[in-house]
C-alpha cells in the first residue's frame, strides 16, 4: 500500500488559496479515479475537484470554510501497489507505465486520434521513439505532452497528452487545445478542463463554429459617458427606488393612431409617445407628488404645476434627456413635432443647454426594444421616471370569447422617500384608464 498525496492545483491566475465549500467524501471512504471529492471556491468561481487515483481516503485538509493554499495537501489517499507520492510528481516514462501494468494491453490514444500499440510504447531508443512508432501524419501534426514538472502541458512532436478518450472528445467539442491545459495530476481530467474554462487560461477556448474572442481593450470613461456614470451612480446611491408595472390594452389606442396617420401623406407619422404624454399630463394634476423634484440636502420637495417632460434619447455620445417645456399645453401633433425636433438636436449635438435641463418628470422608451418590463433609474433630482414597453399581440378573454389584443406594459420607478406605492399605482391606473379609452385623450 502507498500513500498518495493530492495537492490543490493551480486553479486560476492570481489565485493563492481556495476555500473548502464541501466534501463529497470522508475519511475511510473508497474513491475511484475521477470521482468528485471536494468543491473549492475562489473569489472567481467554485471548482469541483476530482480524485486522480483510486483508493481509500485517509486524511482531509480541513473542514468546510477552511482556506487551503495552492500546492498544499488537499487529500491523502491510500492506494494499492506502488504509486507516485503526490499529484505534482513528474510524469512517469512510457517504459515505467508499461512495466507497472504487466500482462495488460496498454493502448494510448494519440493527438491525431489513433491508438499506439504497446510495442511502440515499450521500445526504448536513446534518441527518442523510433520512426516506426510515430506515423508521418502524426509527426506533421505534432503531439502534446505534460511538462516535466507535471504542472502543465507543452507541445511536442514525439509524445502524447495523457487524457482519456472522453476528455479528448469533450476538449475537441469545445475547441480546446489540450496543450494549453494545466493538469493537476499525471493526466488531464474533466476537472482540469473545467478549471481551464472557468479561468480562460492560455488562448481561451472556442466552441466549434463560434467566432474567436476579441482582444481586451480599455476605454477611458470621459465626457458625456463620465457624466452619465456619475449621475446614475448618484441616483442609485441617494434614491431608494421602487418600481411598479401594469399591463395596458392598447388595441383601441393603436387603431386610433392608425386613423390619425391615415391622411398624413408624406408628413411624419405619429408614434405612441405623444399619445402617452397626453395621458400622463391628464393624470398628473391629481398626483402632483410625481411631477416634482426633491432637494434632499435642504429637505424640500417642489411640486410643479407645469409638466416639463424629459425625453430620454440615445445618441452616439450616450443617453441625453432633452426637455419638452409645458407639455400639458401641447396637442398630440405639437408634441410629436417637438419630440422629433429635440431628438434630432440631441443626436446632432445641437441641443441648447436650456433644452437639456429643468425636467420635472422623465419618459424613457426603447421603442421596439422595450422588452416585457423595465425598472428605469430616476433622473435625479426628479422623483419618478416612466417607461413604456413593447406592444405585443396576445390572446385575451373578452367575456367568454378569446380575441387578439395589443398589450403594453407600463413601468414606473419612484423615489420612495416622497412617493408612496399606493400613489404610484393609482397614477398608473389613471393613465391606463385614458389609454384604454383613447377618446378621453381629446376630452377636457
Amino acid at each position: 500500500m502507498t500513500l498518495f498525496t493530492f495537492k490543490l492545483p493551480d486553479i486560476g491566475e492570481g489565485i493563492s488559496e481556495a476555500e473548502i465549500v464541501g466534501w463529497h467524501v470522508k475519511v475511510g471512504d473508497r474513491v475511484e479515479e475521477d470521482q468528485p471529492i471536494a468543491d473549492m471556491m475562489t473569489d472567481k468561481a467554485t471548482v469541483e475537484m476530482e480524485s486522480p487515483v483510486a483508493g481509500t481516503v485517509v486524511r482531509l485538509a480541513g473542514e468546510p470554510g477552511d482556506q487551503v493554499p495552492i500546492g498544499s495537501m488537499l487529500v491523502e489517499i491510500e492506494v494499492e501497489g506502488e504509486a507516485i507520492a503526490a499529484a505534482e510528481a513528474p510524469l512517469p516514462s512510457e517504459e515505467t507505465i508499461a512495466a507497472e501494468t504487466p500482462g495488460e494491453a496498454v493502448i494510448e490514444e494519440t493527438a491525431a486520434g489513433r491508438p499506439v500499440e504497446p510495442s511502440h510504447l515499450s521500445q526504448p531508443d536513446v534518441g527518442g521513439p523510433s520512426p516506426s512508432a510515430v506515423p508521418a501524419q502524426e509527426e506533421e501534426e505534432g503531439f502534446d505532452r505534460l511538462s516535466p514538472n507535471g504542472a502543465g502541458v507543452v507541445p511536442s512532436k514525439a509524445e502524447h497528452v495523457l487524457a482519456s478518450p472522453a476528455v479528448r472528445a469533450r476538449a475537441k467539442e469545445l475547441g480546446i487545445d489540450l496543450a494549453q491545459v494545466k493538469a493537476a495530476g499525471d493526466r488531464i481530467r474533466h476537472a482540469d478542463l473545467d478549471a481551464y474554462l472557468l479561468y480562460g487560461a492560455g488562448q481561451g477556448y472556442r466552441p466549434a463554429g463560434r467566432a474567436a474572442k476579441r482582444a481586451d481593450e480599455q476605454v477611458k470613461v470621459i465626457g458625456m459617458r463620465r457624466r452619465i456614470a456619475e449621475n446614475m451612480a448618484a441616483s442609485k446611491r441617494h434614491i431608494p427606488h421602487f418600481s411598479y408595472v401594469e399591463e395596458i390594452d392598447v388595441t383601441a389606442l393603436e387603431e386610433l393612431r392608425e386613423q390619425l396617420n391615415a391622411n398624413r401623406g408624406e408628413r411624419p407619422k405619429i408614434t405612441m409617445l405623444p399619445l402617452l404624454i397626453v395621458a400622463l399630463c391628464k393624470a398628473l394634476p391629481d398626483y402632483p407628488m410625481l411631477n416634482a423634484r426633491y432637494d434632499d440636502e435642504a429637505g424640500v420637495v417642489t411640486r410643479f404645476g407645469a409638466v416639463h417632460l424629459g425625453i430620454a434619447t440615445q445618441t452616439d455620445a450616450g443617453l441625453m434627456v432633452p426637455v419638452i417645456r409645458d407639455a400639458q399645453d401641447r396637442n398630440v401633433w405639437q408634441l410629436a413635432g417637438e419630440i422629433r425636433r429635440l431628438a434630432d438636436a440631441a443626436r446632432m449635438g445641437k441641443a441648447k443647454s436650456e433644452e437639456l435641463s429643468g425636467s420635472t418628470l422623465t419618459l424613457t422608451s426603447l421603442g421596439p426594444l422595450g422588452g416585457i418590463a423595465t425598472t428605469p433609474v430616476i433622473n435625479r433630482p426628479e422623483v419618478a421616471i416612466i417607461g413604456p414597453n413593447r406592444v405585443i399581440e396576445r390572446p385575451v378573454f373578452r367575456g367568454r370569447e378569446v380575441v387578439a389584443a395589443k398589450l403594453m406594459n407600463l413601468s414606473i420607478s419612484c423615489d420612495h422617500r416622497v412617493v408612496d406605492g399606493w400613489d404610484a399605482a393609482s397614477f398608473v391606473q389613471a393613465v391606463k384608464k385614458v389609454l384604454e379609452a383613447p377618446a378621453l385623450l381629446f376630452v377636457d
